[in-house]
């Protein structure tokens, strides 16, 4: 090959990638482009004052595509799918509590995405930021606003591998005390102080009594409800089998997904409530899986999300394995009720 020849083999080359790039940027842009503007038919939208202390108000991360989408927004709960009120803060994941806020964000940077959980008052406005150590997952306040809690998918763990662990961090929004890592406090399974290097915890969920909780734990290939103590700082399994609870407004029950055998393994979640009391089960009538952590429309009535059009729909289910599943908002995700209403 002549020295023309490579040089024509080379420029050659060179026109291909500046090509493949130029279209590669003018196709993220027009995809960007589509992003920000509203789909026909899709909900309406526009910006205005949105409140944690509003009554009778669900608040949620709005997908639809347009200038609002990921922004949190507010619809009536007795008319969720009705016109939304969008607040310009956004978020992964969210929820919110007592007139407190948790709101889970990814900043963009040159190489990659950081994320960051953020404390909001009853105005959206910041009241304090925390580092998350990976992709948001999970986000809970407790009734009172006091407490909220993160789960993050982390990478690097030895006994992982290649798969993803779970870090899970609560915070005192009162004092500002930051427990990074659920790890830290002591697990008691079956009786006995538990020890092991795969110990995972994910998807808490706060009693009204500002000192007991409940999460995830997964140790073994096996996951258990466990029931946690703020002030001694232990965590006691429960019942297995249990991911992402969700407890009932009245502190009875707890709804949560359970592996059930048989079906596919990347969908092998059903719904599912717990009677604390009794550790009786109940499934629900949702058919599909579900994988999301449930919340409490009021004593009665779940709410979670299912993958839809825009990312994700919300739906609802009575939480006695009565009925049937209902969709009751396109395009939206992490549904927090504040000032709960008693009845649809």
């Amino acid at each position: 090959m002549t020295l023309r020849t490579r040089l024509l083999v080379l420029v050659s080359a060179l026109v291909v990638l500046a090509g493949v790039g130029t279209a590669s940027v003018l196709h993220a842009s027009a995809r960007a482009d589509r992003r920000d503007h509203a789909v026909a038919g899709g909900p309406k939208i526009t910006a205005g004052t949105v409140a944690l202390t509003t009554r009778g108000r669900m608040i949620f991360r709005n997908m639809a595509w347009g200038p609002h989408r990921d922004e949190l927004t507010s619809v009536p709960a007795s008319d969720p799918s009705g016109p939304r009120t969008a607040s310009k803060v956004k978020c992964l994941r969210f929820y919110a509590a007592g007139g407190t806020g948790v709101c889970l964000q990814s900043l963009h940077g040159p190489v990659q995405d950081t994320y960051r959980a953020v404390i909001l008052d009853s105005r959206l406005r910041v009241t304090a930021r925390y580092d998350v150590p990976g992709i948001p997952s999970r986000a809970r306040v407790s009734p009172s606003g006091r407490y909220a809690a993160w789960t993050a998918f982390v990478g690097g763990d030895s006994y992982a591998g290649t798969n993803f662990s779970t870090r899970t961090a609560v915070v005192d929004t009162r004092t500002g005390r930051l427990t990074p890592s659920l790890e830290a406090f002591r697990v008691v399974k079956d009786g006995r102080t538990y020890h092991a290097a795969d110990v995972n915890f994910w998807g808490v969920t706060f009693a009204a009594d500002d000192r007991t909780f409940y999460a995830t734990l997964a140790t073994g290939g096996r996951t258990y409800l466990v029931r946690g103590d703020l002030r001694a700082r232990t965590l006691t399994t429960l019942h297995p089998n249990v991911e992402c609870p969700s407890l009932s407004p009245d502190g009875t029950r707890v709804a949560y997904k359970k592996r059930v055998k048989g079906l596919p393994k990347d969908a092998p979640w059903h719904l599912y409530v717990l009677n604390l009391h009794t550790l009786r089960e109940t499934p629900l009538a949702e058919p599909r899986s579900v994988d999301d952590q449930a919340v409490w429309r009021d004593d009665h009535t779940l709410v979670y999300a299912l993958p839809g059009d825009y990312g994700a729909d919300l739906y609802t289910v009575p939480s006695d394995g009565t009925g049937k599943p209902r969709r009751i908002s396109t395009a939206a995700v992490s549904p927090a009720y504040v000032n709960r209403p008693s009845s649809e």
